[in-house]
């Protein structure tokens, strides 16, 4: 299985809504982590629309995207779920499900208009929701004396590393979120500008993402 090192979510699910000759189309966009929680999102969303003439849905799910549903709901074949599919892959989306719901005003649209509908819808959606790109990054703990302090600081900066705590007593304990492609040369030149001195404890990993500045873990 190939390691993606990031990759956009849906932090914060929206909705949003277009006319299309009349028809209103209503998109609803929510994070999910299981296939059941795609499931039940679909059908708790038929059940507030169920007076609509449409509910269709597409779904993503996994970090190389390993499962991929999608529904017509009664419109023309590959004229509403895929598209949706389609913009949920191509806005690189991971995790989340989208329902476009339709209720119908009278004219027919064709394929073609029933694709730019579904598709404007779902992109009105996600326009409407936060959108984070989640990053998988490894979190070090980093011992050293008040010598090394000065070199370490240097080095997160040089390399625009995330320093989460640093707490000082009679030695610094500095810890930091590195991404794992910098890792092993975080970790070399941490090793060579203290001469090995300082001791370095990898804590695991963890996905986190950037919101207004801050750092945000998932």
């Amino acid at each position: 299985m190939i390691i993606i090192d990031s990759f956009r979510i849906v932090y914060q699910g929206g909705t949003g809504e277009i006319i299309e000759k009349k028809s209103r189309f209503i998109a609803t966009v929510v994070p999910v982590n299981t296939e059941e929680e795609a499931i039940t999102f679909i059908e708790q969303t038929k059940k507030k629309y169920y007076d609509a003439n449409h509910n269709c849905f597409a779904y993503v799910i996994g970090d190389n995207n390993e499962i991929q549903r999608c529904s017509d709901d009664g419109e023309p074949v590959r004229t509403a779920g895929r598209p949706m599919l389609d913009v949920l892959l191509g806005e690189g989306i991971h995790n989340a499900a989208l329902v476009v719901t339709r209720y119908f005003g009278g004219t027919l649209l064709g394929t073609g208009g029933l694709v730019r509908a579904y598709q404007g819808a779902a992109k009105e959606g996600l326009n409407n929701s936060v959108i984070l790109e989640k990053l998988n990054g490894i979190k070090l703990q980093i011992t050293t004396d008040y010598n090394g302090i000065g070199k370490l600081q240097y080095i997160t900066s040089q390399m625009e590393i995330t320093t989460l705590d640093t707490e000082y007593t009679d030695i610094v304990v500095m810890t930091n979120l590195v991404p794992i492609e910098l890792y092993e040369q975080f970790e070399k030149k941490v090793v060579e500008a203290t001469n090995g001195k300082a001791v370095i404890i990898n804590s695991g990993n963890v996905s986190y993402a950037i919101m207004n500045h801050s750092v945000l873990i998932l």
